[in-house]
């Protein structure tokens, strides 16, 4: 959507970008199903997930097959720059995921470096889908820039959003397991807020349960309970809110149509999940 969007925003009137966007949702189905098998994760939109229906192998061969479907796609679209753009989107999503796994049970990883975390591994993919389609417009530099930082915007505002809602009740409506990342001793925002305004005690708790990752049952509504108290999730959510606004001011000097009024609803939809 933010490929074939950000491309007709921009005039684009070929048909390059349909191929492209393609190359965009194998990267990205690619990511979801090595993910899912390096997290374990059993729910994927409500659904079980591959890996669980078919198993490890098959689900991290089918994403090395899109991997590579999606670089022959790239190429079709006789664009260098854009074959560049997608190649490192591509390595960044990988290098985040590294940074991603050599933080888990870490509670003294800073706000910062998630957000480093958050731009690699989530962030990158929508930056580089917004940016392929200016590209292949032919905008200026500048306009493409501007693409790119919507998309880098709005990824990361997507991410903490969804970090925020592993903590909630929502998650379980939107067909996704609860406390995934507590479970897995992932530290996500609301996780690292808590912690730091939690006491001694409930200190202990939380380097027992993520850290250690020795949990037990009533652990969960625990954790959940004492990210409401600390006012975590609506931190997270603010900051979530800020990025998503910062993603539609990035649209100011491009042209103004029904394709930029669809990736402001974007923004906007991206938050109002949440509630």
């Amino acid at each position: 959507m933010l490929t074939l969007a950000a491309a007709r925003l921009c005039g684009y009137e070929g048909d390059h970008h349909i191929k492209l966007a393609a190359a965009v949702e194998f990267i990205h189905t690619a990511t979801l199903l090595h993910d899912d098998v390096v997290d374990q994760s059993k729910l994927r939109r409500g659904r079980p997930t591959a890996n669980i229906v078919w198993g490890n192998s098959a689900s991290v061969l089918v994403g090395d097959f899109l991997f590579s479907r999606s670089f022959q796609l790239m190429v079709e679209a006789e664009s260098v720059e854009i074959l560049g753009i997608l190649a490192n989107a591509s390595a960044v999503i990988a290098e985040g995921e590294v940074m991603q796994l050599s933080s888990i049970g870490n509670l003294e990883t800073s706000e910062s470096l998630y957000l480093q975390v958050v731009a690699a591994k989530t962030a990158a993919l929508f930056e580089a889908a917004a940016k392929v389609g200016a590209v292949a417009a032919r905008r200026s530099a500048g306009e493409v820039a501007a693409m790119a930082a919507y998309g880098l915007k709005l990824g990361i505002a997507f991410q903490l959003v969804d970090d925020a809602l592993d903590y909630s009740g929502r998650q379980a409506a939107m067909g996704k397991d609860v406390g995934d990342d507590f479970r897995e001793g992932k530290v996500t925002l609301p996780a690292i807020l808590a912690f730091a305004r939690a006491g001694e005690e409930e200190k202990s708790f939380w380097r027992r349960t993520i850290s250690d990752v020795r949990q037990s049952e009533g652990d969960l509504s625990h954790a959940i309970a004492l990210v409401e108290r600390s006012h975590a999730i609506t931190d997270t959510l603010a900051r979530a809110r800020r990025y998503a606004e910062e993603a539609k001011a990035a649209l100011d000097d491009l042209p103004d149509n029904a394709y930029a009024q669809a990736l402001l609803g974007l923004a906007d939809f991206c938050i109002a999940r949440a509630y």
